[in-house]
């Protein structure tokens, strides 16, 4: 699995937008579908919410990807 850390400068960051700030979604759509249709998991668990709060120390991990982000403050 590739490990990458994303920095953010804000407290911080919306699930999808993550995704779509780390490369891992080329657009909103696609962030959108890949969150709600469970392939995605903060801290090990799956996670629906699109808008979900994402703050440093948080690991988001994209099975089907085999990516995991760790995101860091600034």
């Amino acid at each position: 699995m590739e490990k990458r850390i994303v920095s953010i400068s804000t407290e911080f960051i919306k699930l999808d937008s993550l995704l779509k700030f780390a490369g891992i979604a080329a657009v909103g759509g696609e962030a959108k579908f890949m969150v709600t249709s469970g392939a995605v998991l903060v801290n090990g668990e799956v996670c629906t919410m699109r808008g979900k709060k994402i703050r440093p120390g948080d690991i988001v991990t994209v099975p089907c990807d085999s990516v995991e982000l760790e995101v860091r403050g600034e």
